[in-house]
Formats: C-alpha cells, structure tokens, sequence
C-alpha cells in the first residue's frame, strides 16, 4: 500500500470515529459565526452539519504543532469550563502533569499573571503547612478562616499549582465559552488551539478545530487527541530548523 493510500486509510478512520462521536452537529444556522462559513457541510432540518474532512485537515494541522510542544518540553494549559469538558480536560492535564483551568476562567490568569501566581503560591504553602502540622499553632477559629479562604483559592487554582509563568499554549474547549481566556492569550502573545463549534468566532484562534463542543463524546475524542499527540512527543528529539 502506498504512503498515499496509508494516509487516506487514516483520514478515512478518523472521520468515522467523529462521525460516531457526533462532531458533525453544528448549533441551528440563525447561530452560525460567518467565520466558520466555509466548514458547514450542509444545513439539514436548521441544524448546521459541519465538514468532517475540512475538520480532520484542522485537527491534523493542530496536533503537529503539539507534537512539536512535547519535543520542547512546553507547557499547554488545558482550559473547559462547561460541564461537558471538565472530566475530560482535569483526568488529561493530570495524566499529563500540565495544568488546567475547570472552574471559571478568572480574567487576568494570564494578563496579571504575577497576581494569579500570589494565590497559586498561597495555597501551595497552606498545602505544605497543613501537612507538615505548621497551623497548629493557630486557634481553632483561626484555622476555620483559613480552611474557607483556601477552599476558594482550591476550587480556581488547583489546576494551576507548578505554573511558574505564563503557558507556552492554550488548548480550550469551546472558543465561544472561553472567549475571555482567548483573548487573554492572544494580548500576552500565547498561540490558542480550540475546538470550536459553529457559534464561535475563529477569526482569531491560531489553530482552530471546528467541531461539535457539547457533546462529552465529541470533547474527549480531541481532547485525547491532543494528549496522546503531546505525549508521543515528550522523549522525541528536537528537530533542528
């Protein structure tokens, strides 16, 4: 079999795999973003019908570009919010020691990083403290208010604990829901690759994935697709330009 016919064997599985996980479903046209246009297939009953092929050209384009993050060793902060993303997106960026966003986005994470890093370092040090039996020498009220403070800080910046700077990249869920974050990265100059489905503005997403982003099948078919092409990558070489 030629290098030709490999490739379409594995263009052709892929589509079938989306197919199955339903990536096809679009919103209803009266809700398309004219930016995604040219990837609807066709519009049946109202509901939009994405391009799988033009999908699978995107993704394809995407997971090169974290093939060469992992050779680097880069950092991906992994962002979804929504309650379809969140399993998948925390049981990825754990397997993977990357950090993650699943609560809401809170702005300036990476416009006003050293305030956000403030917080991450806080609750790393009561973290450290409470193990070490360092609170012990506060009252019993005092430890109250800092259980609640904590569990606050815990619910939005857990994922971000080891985060030093800003990450190398975004991969988000939903570029509609997480337009914020998107806008953050592109101000500070951080590539953004989204899957997004026909409500989205991709104008100015760097490596835009259109595809179905409510359907909990559809979101951990990328979201793994991602991670295994960023872990393939980790011990691969660099390659030189």
């Amino acid at each position: 079999m030629s290098k030709i016919d490999i490739k379409k064997e594995s263009t052709d599985t892929l589509i079938e795999k989306m197919f199955e996980a339903g990536t096809h479903y679009g919103y209803s046209k009266t809700r398309r973003h004219p930016s995604i246009s040219p990837y609807i297939y066709a519009t049946k009953n109202k509901t939009d019908i994405i391009d799988l092929e033009k999908t699978s050209v995107m993704l394809e384009h995407a997971l090169e570009f974290v093939k060469n993050l992992g050779s680097k060793g880069k950092v991906i902060l992994l962002v979804g919010t929504k309650p379809e993303a969140k399993e998948a997106i925390k049981n990825i960026a754990e397997s993977l020691s990357l950090p993650y966003v699943t609560e809401r986005w809170i702005g300036g994470t990476l416009s006003n990083f050293s305030e956000i890093k403030k917080r991450i370092a806080q609750l790393e040090n009561y973290r450290q403290d409470s193990l070490e039996g360092k609170l012990d020498k506060y009252t019993k009220k005092e430890r109250v208010v800092m259980a609640k403070k904590m569990d606050k800080l815990s619910r939005y910046y857990s994922g971000l604990i080891g985060l030093k700077k800003n990450p190398d990249t975004l991969f988000i869920i939903d570029g509609k829901a997480e337009h914020i974050a998107a806008t953050e990265a592109k101000g500070a100059g951080i590539p953004v690759i989204s899957l997004s489905n026909s409500d989205s503005n991709i104008k100015n997403i760097d490596y835009p994935i259109v595809g179905n982003d409510a359907s909990i099948p559809s979101i951990k078919l990328f979201a793994t697709a991602v991670a295994n092409a960023y872990k393939s990558s980790l011990s691969a070489p660099v390659k030189e330009a």
